[in-house]
């Protein structure tokens, strides 16, 4: 994120995420009665058929805006009050911006939805329940309202992240404009680096890591020359990143270099054995901490705390400059992969019309502002200048004394590459990330939401078992000999359901959306 007072806030915020994952996805029973999505067709199309803006704003109104309230929001009034006399000029409308907590996202949003307030644009989400809103009816096709009133919104972002929200042949949100793609590497403290003419020239694989880890092993006692960034990411997690597509949660993946739809068990590929092996001597070398499979320490506490040399991650542009924010100390990095886009890149986190909006041409307005409009992308993106920030001269921003009582994770709403670039960022950094972004390898997959609610007994079964051996075998502690003994009792548990159960899924969404 180019924001310096928002690198630790934004580490949070993905750690929440991800560990609410399971629950997220598993759907929600109490708006059964609701109606499939094609009750909504007439509604959204009927109201972009004809008629100026005039016409159809005159009327003002006050259009809701719910997203994750991940940061300091203690002066969101300020900023929404700001916003307001933007869109009152543009769109004769005001604006209520509605943060929710993430611990309560899944239940407040289900809420919303299922009753009448009103509600014009919503964050959503493939690990918030999205496949399961459209199917229920609960939010607007939204083609024929972007064509009209923001068909510029396309060409903010690469044309397959823009075509990834499809179900059915129809859009239903629109993806932020953010780093949709990650390439996987090794970060580090770039003091050490200089102290023992340590450098990244002939590290080409993860492998080639060793004799890095080994210098400071021999010469820095007391820092472990890799730290995990968790149990739930651990070591062999980021060692296989970088090469599949989890579609969503459980073993079921796609090698994303075979460009195929085949679903197959990680843990019986070669990659992941692998993995599993070079943790291990890792593990044995003295390289990962004793405790890893334990620890309750992230990798950001342990490098800030000088325990920690460097950790392995997924990466984007401008991740050095985010990381030595975060962790205190100045620090470099190499990376082993090719950027990927998976699965959720356009999905992970979107702008769509509520059911319940008061009005679909006026939210369609206001979503055209957000993804085109700069001063109000930099009033949500960064608060009010003076107040939750000062210039920095060079046409970067920075923190006022004191801090802020607004920080706003941005990567969830918008175009984000229209705010203000934070002071220790590169100037052009959406220029690197889009170029970035179109460089990836893109997978098949792209788009696909996988719901898990047809295997939940299952689910929960695989997951009791990956407690047993996961944080163990993936952070090296357990001996690789054991993987044949995980698999047997997660096929027990039935693993084997779950990815023919993802494999249907995503058969039928390959076939509805012409994907070979």
């Amino acid at each position: 994120m180019p924001k310096k007072s928002k690198a630790a806030t934004l580490l949070l915020s993905v750690v929440l995420i991800l560990s609410m994952l399971v629950s997220a996805c598993s759907g929600s029973g109490s708006n059964a009665g609701t109606s499939g999505p094609a009750a909504n067709k007439g509604s959204a199309e009927n109201s972009s058929a004809g008629g100026s803006a005039n016409d159809v704003n005159e009327k003002e109104m006050e259009l809701t805006v719910a997203f994750l309230g991940l940061g300091n929001m203690q002066e969101v009034g300020l900023v929404q009050e700001e916003i307001s006399k933007i869109t009152k000029e543009k769109i004769n409308a005001t604006v209520k911006l509605m943060p929710i907590d993430v611990g309560a996202w899944t239940q407040q949003v289900n809420l919303l939805l299922a009753g009448n307030e009103p509600l014009d644009l919503l964050v959503t989400s493939s690990f918030f329940n999205f496949s399961s809103q459209v199917a229920k009816g609960q939010l607007l096709p939204i083609d024929e309202l972007v064509e009209k009133w923001g068909p510029g919104i396309k060409d903010t972002m690469e044309p397959a992240i823009f075509s990834s929200t499809k179900i059915g042949g129809k859009s239903y949100g629109v993806p932020s404009v953010r780093d949709t793609a990650a390439d996987q590497g090794f970060i580090a403290r770039k003091d050490l680096m200089d102290k023992y003419n340590l450098i990244f020239d002939n590290v080409k694989t993860f492998a080639d890591l060793e004799p890095i880890f080994q210098t400071i092993k021999e010469n820095e006692p007391g820092i472990y020359p890799l730290v995990q960034r968790s149990q739930a990411i651990s070591v062999t997690v980021d060692l296989v990143r970088g090469y599949i597509d989890t579609l969503g949660d459980t073993p079921g993946v796609l090698i994303v270099d075979n460009q195929d739809l085949k679903v197959v068990n990680l843990y019986e590929q070669q990659i992941y054995k692998d993995a599993l092996q070079l943790a291990r001597k890792w593990y044995q070398a003295g390289y990962i901490m004793p405790d890893a499979a334990t620890t309750q320490e992230s990798n950001i506490s342990l490098v800030k705390a000088g325990k920690g040399f460097g950790y392995l991650s997924n990466m984007k542009p401008g991740f050095e400059a985010q990381e030595t924010n975060v962790t205190g100390q100045e620090l470099v990095a190499v990376r082993l992969n090719k950027p990927i886009s998976t699965s959720d890149a356009g999905t992970g986190f979107m702008m769509s019309i509520p059911k319940n909006t008061q009005d679909p041409d006026r939210a369609a307005q206001l979503l055209n502002l957000l993804y085109t409009d700069k001063d109000i992308v930099n009033l949500l993106a960064n608060g009010v200048e003076g107040k939750h920030y000062t210039d920095a001269g060079n046409g970067l921003i920075k923190a006022p004394e004191g801090g802020s009582n607004y920080v706003f994770n941005q990567w969830q709403v918008g175009n984000n590459a229209l705010a203000k670039v934070w002071e220790g960022t590169s100037p052009d950094i959406w220029e690197q990330t889009k170029e970035f972004n179109k460089s990836a390898i893109f997978s098949k997959a792209l788009g696909f939401s996988f719901d898990s609610s047809p295997v939940k007994t299952e689910v929960a079964a695989v997951t009791n078992v990956n407690n047993q051996y996961k944080a163990g075998l993936e952070s090296g502690t357990i001996d690789p000999s054991k993987l044949d003994e995980f698999v047997s009792k997660l096929k027990q548990a039935g693993l084997d359901k779950i990815i023919a159960e993802k494999q249907k899924q995503l058969d039928a969404w390959a076939k509805e959306n012409n994907v070979q």
